[in-house]
């Protein structure tokens, strides 16, 4: 089997075949290779590597443009992904926006090697811009972002509207506005954080023997040291967490300026509007604005997963037919 099919015929079982300077890196759900499907990837890996090469090669400068779903009649969207750039977040929830709703994810730089990642929102949603212009010279397009990828996506329809360009709709799911990545809204947030696993401890201790306090609380110290004893050493992840630190870096220094469009605020449950995350503040910089809230128990974390993935693409499917409503003072 020649590399081009090999890699169709993963795609359609939803597995993501990634270049890695000269190696592969795969996303496979739970059962999806089997053991055929490995010995090809292994057989021809040099093949594989070759054609990817090439590919990008052919594809120029979109270099960002990453196809999650890209055959459709409707207006395309473009969504910015998280904190550490990963597009990927969105794929459960394309696979429930239909059949027609054409989806592109927007990869910033630094994820690859050899590139580095943008210091400024402005110049990073520039360069998302350049991008979709020169992938998608015409035509109306609804941007979407996710979480901290919610500020970039604000200033990228910003600029695209600014400049002339149809921005139907921008979609922000479980975006915290900017300034509650600032020192104080963000330790305020920790601590809030910190309550919230305190209460959840004293709960589980509360219905515990006093003799079995030590080991519990013994055991949670373990398994805490253990996560932060595992830094990323992963060349992938040491690249995701840079992303990550410059984004949020500079998604501290933002200021938004005034959106003359419509968003579209997805949100992950009623509860989230009055966190620390402040989403509905986006509502005053937009010329017209609507919320979609999220069922109870579901958050920032889990939204986009598959759990929550259908309701959130039916809101992108009622959000598609309503007409933009003025946003409140």
């Amino acid at each position: 089997m020649r590399a081009a099919e090999l890699l169709s015929e993963l795609r359609e079982l939803d597995v993501q075949v990634e270049l890695d300077g000269d190696r592969l890196r795969l996303r496979a759900p739970k059962g999806a290779l089997s053991d055929d499907h490995r010995r090809q990837l292994r057989e021809h890996k040099a093949e594989i590597v070759k054609f990817l090469h090439e590919a990008e090669q052919l594809t120029g400068q979109q270099r960002a443009i990453v196809p999650l779903k890209a055959t459709g009649t409707r207006i395309p969207m473009f969504g910015v992904g998280g904190h550490n750039g990963d597009v990927f977040c969105y794929r459960s929830l394309v696979q429930h926006t239909g059949v027609n709703q054409p989806f592109f994810g927007l990869r910033p730089p630094g994820l690859e090697e050899g590139t580095e990642p943008h210091t400024d929102v402005e110049g990073l949603a520039g360069y998302f811009a350049e991008q979709i212009r020169a992938f998608y010279p015409d035509g109306p397009i609804t941007i979407a972002g996710f979480c901290a990828g919610g500020t970039v996506a604000f200033e990228l329809a910003r600029q695209l509207s600014e400049s002339g360009r149809d921005v139907t709709r921008l979609m922000l799911f479980g975006a915290p506005y900017c300034a509650a990545y600032r020192f104080l809204p963000a330790l305020i947030a920790r601590c809030s954080q910190f309550v919230r696993r305190a209460t959840v401890h004293a709960r589980v201790l509360i219905g515990l023997p006093i003799t079995e306090w030590t080991r519990y609380l013994a055991d949670r110290t373990q398994a805490r040291h253990a996560a932060l004893g595992d830094a990323p050493r992963d060349p992938v992840m040491l690249r995701r967490a840079a992303v990550e630190k410059a984004t949020v870096a500079a998604i501290r220094r933002y200021r938004p300026q005034a959106f003359n469009g419509h968003v579209d605020l997805m949100l992950p449950c009623e509860s989230s509007k009055r966190s620390w995350d402040a989403p509905l503040r986006w509502r005053r910089h937009a010329a017209t604005s609507a919320e979609f809230a999220g069922p109870d128990g579901c958050n920032g974390d889990t939204m986009l997963l598959p759990e929550y993935a259908a309701t959130f693409a039916a809101f992108v499917k009622t959000a598609r037919d309503q007409s933009p409503r003025r946003a409140p003072e």
